[in-house]
């Protein structure tokens, strides 16, 4: 998730707007462990032990420290695509994300026609092993990005899997859908194109909109949906949501094992700030406890005034900074805790208004990475929209 001056009127699609970082959430007490793994051994989760892991034919090492960007369906399949790895010739950049599964729900290549997936594919990316070929031979570190609940082509052609509003599928204001986070069948559905992602050689499958729309728990009693199993549980809506997203974030894991890949999830910085976001169903501990890899989002034009920060977008470092201190103390209290990686700003934010930012170029990028050095966190991923990134910065300042 991110943005650019280029794709302002994106950065809506792209991301929601959350308290703290534009939209709300309120916190509440954790539910503990022994009920969600009843939950998940219901939906029957195996754990495969293979004798050998499956080989896609690609052979990548994972860098000293990932620092990364991110990439659409139609840069990687475009003439971007040379100027991006250009990019990583010529600087510390070693990494690159690439979307699998787009914010509309479509797979970004042409799946089989057998594959389950045929008819989401779009030709955006014509042919994905040529393009992990240029990344194996220029070494660099390959991640398959797949949006989850956020899903308007499921939602519309199968509505049961989504919210509904007065027996319509439900739209946000952006016109996008979600699906139900709450059904085994749409969990299976996301981590089938990430399995289909890993046997195509990409190292890391990077979970998107791992949560419940925003503002859901002002639409929880308007909505109509399936609870699935969590229909029956003996906690309240807050807790189910809970424990949804955080069982969907375990069990896609579980399942991706055989393949070798990481697991990371993205995450709204804010949560880390709070017991849990009620709301969307994301609790960054619990999360964080089931991947390799955490992915807060802490672009400083999505914080209203915290941190003692008045004007966030102005104060790159220092809003940078102080999350960074929070999520190290959150990370430590975990017994296993995964990298951190979070995503940085690469883009202005002129929606705030003026005063309210900057223009984001060579030293609010490098400020940003500073923090994180800084408080010991080395490895990060630039967001822009439009995959316009900043020419003449230092990635290990």
């Amino acid at each position: 998730m991110k943005w650019s001056k280029v794709a302002t009127s994106l950065c809506l699609v792209t991301m929601c707007v959350l308290p703290f970082q534009t939209a709300s959430a309120e916190g509440d007490g954790p539910v503990d462990h022994e009920k969600r793994s009843l939950s998940l051994s219901k939906k029957e989760i195996t754990s495969p032990a293979p004798r050998f892991a499956y080989d896609s034919g690609f052979k990548f090492e994972y860098p000293d420290a990932v620092r990364g960007v991110y990439v659409t369906g139609h840069s990687a399949g475009g003439a971007r695509f040379e100027s991006l790895t250009k990019l990583m010739d010529d600087t510390d950049l070693n990494a690159m994300v690439i979307d699998i599964k787009d914010d509309h729900g479509y797979v970004t290549y042409e799946p089989e026609e057998s594959s389950p997936y045929a008819k989401v594919g779009q030709p955006y990316i014509k042919d994905p092993k040529a393009i992990l070929k240029v990344l194996e031979e220029k070494q660099i570190y390959p991640i398959a990005r797949v949006v989850v609940f956020k899903d308007t082509i499921l939602a519309n052609d199968k509505p049961e899997l989504s919210f509904k509003d007065g027996g319509q599928v439900w739209k946000n204001g952006r016109g996008e859908s979600f699906v139900n986070p709450f059904l085994k069948e749409v969990w299976d559905y996301n981590v089938g194109i990430a399995i289909e992602a890993a046997k195509m050689g990409f190292q890391e499958i990077q979970f998107d909109y791992v949560r419940f729309p925003e503002g859901f728990e002002k639409r929880d009693d308007e909505l109509q949906y399936d609870g699935g199993e969590y229909a029956s549980n003996n906690t309240d809506n807050v807790q189910k949501r809970v424990n949804a997203v955080t069982d969907f974030v375990e069990y896609a894991r579980e399942k991706l094992k055989p393949y070798g890949v990481k697991v990371s999830v993205d995450i709204f910085g804010y949560t880390a700030t709070l017991p849990e976001a009620p709301g969307i169903g994301q609790n960054f501990s619990k999360i964080s406890e089931n991947v390799d890899v955490i992915s807060s989002m802490i672009y400083p034009s999505h914080w209203t005034p915290y941190f003692g920060i008045a004007k966030p977008d102005l104060q790159p470092y220092e809003l940078v900074s102080e999350y960074a201190k929070l999520e190290n103390s959150k990370l430590a209290e975990l017994k296993n805790p995964p990298i951190s990686r979070p995503w940085l700003q690469d883009f202005t934010a002129s929606w705030l208004g003026s005063g309210n930012y900057k223009a984001y170029g060579k030293a609010e990028v490098e400020a940003q990475i500073k923090a994180l050095n800084d408080q010991g966190i080395k490895e990060f991923l630039l967001w822009d929209a439009g995959n316009t990134y900043t020419e003449g910065v230092d990635y290990t300042p």
